[in-house]
């Protein structure tokens, strides 16, 4: 069994991962090491910012639990509004722009296959993929 205490064991340590712009934080609860098959991360989109994100190497489900923002397709150009709620998943390695609102948004991630921890957006909006 896995216990994890986010103030205690995630929060100020290096699984504790900032944006390379500050719009957002990913706090990495559960990563590849621990052998479950994905990872679990709490991420704080910061308010009024824009990130480029293309996980063209990991799938995502992610659900908000607190905020508001927007999610914009850029395959469809259609944006979809984030509040306390809603799930969107990236199924097909959806390229996107992810907007906070007007607060910080609170959101709870899963990634398939799992992050190790160290992973920052390139400059494409992808994750690498780290074996």
């Amino acid at each position: 069994m896995i216990i994890k205490d986010i103030k205690k064991d995630v929060i100020g340590t290096s699984k504790e991962v900032f944006a390379k712009d500050n719009q957002w934080i990913s706090r990495r609860m559960l990563l590849k090491d621990e052998g479950m098959g994905f990872s679990f991360h709490e991420t704080i989109i910061k308010a009024n910012t824009k990130t480029h994100i293309h996980y063209k190497n990991h799938l995502e489900a992610v659900y908000c639990v607190s905020g508001d923002g927007k999610i914009e397709d850029l395959k469809t150009g259609e944006i979809h509004n984030i509040y306390d709620g809603v799930m969107y998943a990236l199924n097909n390695n959806d390229e996107h722009y992810l907007y906070g609102g007007n607060v910080d948004m609170r959101l709870i991630c899963v990634f398939n296959p799992p992050l190790t921890g160290t992973e920052n957006h390139d400059e494409n909006g992808v994750y690498p993929l780290v074996n």
